[in-house]
């Protein structure tokens, strides 16, 4: 072989392997990239997704009252029922929570009705869609009225959750949604949220339906949060409706039992990271027990006229506070979830607009509404009425 054609066959082999390095090379890289694509994704570092925190907001007792339900075929011309007006201003409090619950004290009617309020409830099912539209993504449904129109009003209520996307805690329509914790994702958490009432008025369970509605019993609340935890919850939320009617002062069930609640621990770590109470239809304490907040009472959110025990008409049942936590990733792994930050919004029910009011902004907006400061005032002094402040409890909801 010549000089010259040695020269051109090692030429030709050098333009070969470099053919074949690059079509090696593109190969492993992505399609997309191959083509210029500039939406390519960046190649994976096989590092995970920073944690993240999130904040919630809890409210109290939704309890429609006849008013409240001729209220909201107001506001539907008279056809069919709207209460979405009545969450319009504390609708930016809520919907800025990751995570936001409510408390759903009725149960809702057949459509069409009829709908009744006080003694046995049966709400227009529209409550659900007015609760979805203010930004809530679930509410507690255990309570004294849970079984006030039999498996029938309690499987209607949850039916309706779940049509207009609603998560739901306390009762159950089976035994397998009863026995499965509620679970929400929340920044990167899992939250958990169950809930328990002291009673059903002395309605019995449906037939063949012991597991209809949560019952408020420490062990069995102990064991469920546990088995949350197991379920994969980072966070356990448990909604108590609990306590004496009328009473601002948390009773001893509520003391003894939050704190019993509240000291139970698994392999050091606390089963229950936040309790939500409801039932008193007034503001009550919040308070730190063992490292774990409680909110007593957070009062009523929507309700008609009130009557306390005297027979009296009393506005403190038209008081109540939004409860908004802030909660921070573990230092380490498999450590609790921590509470940063802790704030309360005092709200009222104005019966004269129909609408839930956001007591900051709106005296923000009107310093000299007598009313709305009186009702700031009983809410702020409930709330702190057990120290709280100390414990870094603050008011928000200015704009």
């Amino acid at each position: 072989m010549t000089q010259h054609a040695r020269r051109a066959l090692a030429l030709l082999s050098a333009t070969l392997l470099s053919a074949v390095a690059a079509a090696c090379t593109a190969d492993k890289e992505p399609a997309s990239a191959r083509l210029g694509n500039p939406q390519a994704p960046p190649p994976s570092t096989g590092r995970s997704t920073a944690a993240r925190g999130f904040t919630l907001v809890a409210s109290g007792d939704v309890l429609p009252h006849d008013s409240i339900i001729k209220r909201a075929h107001d506001n539907a011309g008279g056809n069919g029922y709207d209460f979405k007006p009545m969450f319009a201003k504390v609708k930016p409090v809520v919907s800025a929570a990751d995570l936001a619950l409510c408390h759903m004290e009725t149960v809702y009617g057949p459509d069409g009705g009829p709908f009744t309020g006080y003694p046995a409830f049966q709400s227009p099912p529209q409550v659900a869609e007015g609760l979805r539209d203010a930004g809530y993504d679930g509410c507690s449904t255990a309570s004294n009225h849970t079984l006030d129109a039999g498996a029938e009003g309690l499987g209607r209520t949850l039916d309706t959750f779940d049509r207009v996307g609603l998560k739901h805690a306390g009762s159950a329509r089976t035994a397998a949604e009863a026995a499965t914790p509620t679970l929400y994702t929340a920044g990167t958490a899992k939250v958990a949220h169950l809930a328990y009432t002291y009673g059903t008025n002395g309605y019995p369970m449906p037939q063949g339906r012991p597991w209809a509605v949560n019952l408020m019993e420490k062990d069995r609340i102990i064991a469920d949060a546990r088995a949350a935890r197991k379920a994969g919850a980072d966070v356990v939320l448990v909604s108590l409706h609990w306590g004496t009617e009328w009473q601002t002062e948390p009773d001893e069930k509520q003391l003894s039992l939050g704190k019993d609640l509240t000291a139970s621990q698994t392999a050091g770590r606390p089963d229950i990271d936040l309790i939500l109470g409801t039932h008193a239809h007034i503001p009550q304490a919040y308070e730190k027990v063992n490292g774990t907040w409680i909110i007593y009472g957070m009062g009523d959110q929507v309700a008609g006229e009130m009557f306390n025990h005297s027979g009296a008409r009393d506005v403190r049942g038209d008081y109540g506070s939004i409860g908004r936590f802030t909660f921070a990733p573990p230092a380490a792994p498999g450590g609790r979830w921590q509470v940063t930050k802790a704030e309360f919004v005092p709200q009222m029910m104005d019966l004269s607009a129909g609408q839930v009011v956001n007591l900051p902004a709106a005296l923000a907006a009107d310093p000299d509404d007598g009313d709305h400061r009186r009702a700031q005032e009983a809410i702020t002094g409930a709330v702190l009425s057990r120290g709280a402040a100390k414990d870094g409890l603050t008011m928000a909801g200015r704009p």
